[in-house]
């Protein structure tokens, strides 16, 4: 039975999470409850990997069928998935195990993630509508990890010998054209657009949108939202919000896609 000062006793608020400051004590709670969860010994690492339902938290999981429904409408259409913001690696790993499983002779469909893996490093004033959080929010130092991910996921890869996994490391406005210049011949089905902040997104869709050929799908993971309300406002510059059908499922509410006619 709880009694009172159990229940006005606040919630252990553990501030490694990412974006902490826009969640609810019981959103904190949980993920605290969650991780200590995690961490008990009655199965080995191995174990919970292949038992990853029990662990993984239910958005998470959302956005992880989200990105598999989304990959099967490109499965015929020629190209690469450029994923622009990469985090610690879930989708973009999400994209490489899809095409690992659904095609997997098709040696051409590269998985390649822009990020400068150090975080916001600023915002535009069109980002101050919403909510960023500081300069380094985000940081994730993941480049070396996902390196090391890369290769233990290549180890029983079918046609291993051919990279899979390419990571671009560094400012996107910069290493973006240098990318372009020493592979003129990208083409994308994909673009799946994660920056959440204004300069970045607009130059992504600028330099790439005329790579994807019809077919091709450019994804969002966060239009519509006012906490990063840059990814908007730089989509409705560039492609204009009524030339395309903005689709999504119902099931998942951000993840949102158009597909080029």
């Amino acid at each position: 039975m709880t009694n009172k000062d159990d229940k006005d006793k606040k919630p252990d608020t553990n501030v490694r999470f990412q974006c902490s400051n826009t969640r609810t004590s019981i959103d904190l709670e949980y993920l605290n409850a969650l991780e200590k969860y995690f961490g008990h010994d009655n199965e080995s690492t191995i174990e919970k990997l292949q038992n990853f339902p029990k662990y993984v938290p239910e958005k998470n999981m959302i956005s992880f069928l989200a990105r598999n429904e989304i990959f099967r409408k490109i499965l015929d259409v020629h190209g690469a998935v450029v994923e622009c913001g990469v985090l610690f690696g879930g989708g973009l790993m999400s994209w490489a195990h899809f095409s690992s499983i659904y095609e997997p002779i098709n040696l051409t469909r590269k998985i390649i993630g822009f990020d400068t893996f150090e975080g916001f490093t600023g915002a535009h004033e069109k980002d101050s509508v919403g909510d960023l959080g500081e300069k380094g929010d985000f940081a994730s130092h993941a480049y070396e990890d996902l390196q090391e991910c890369a290769k233990i996921f290549d180890m029983l890869r079918f046609k291993n010998h051919v990279q899979k996994i390419e990571l671009v490391k560094g400012d996107f406005l910069k290493t973006s054209k240098q990318y372009l210049e020493d592979n003129p011949h990208l083409v994308i089905a994909l673009l799946f657009l994660d920056f959440d902040v204004y300069e970045p997104t607009k130059a992504a869709l600028e330099l790439f949108f005329d790579r994807i050929p019809k077919g091709g799908i450019v994804a969002f993971d966060h239009l519509y939202y006012k906490g990063t309300a840059g990814e908007t406002v730089a989509t409705y510059e560039t492609l204009g919000l009524s030339n395309y059908k903005i689709e999504r499922f119902y099931w998942d509410p951000l993840i949102s896609y158009i597909v080029k006619t």
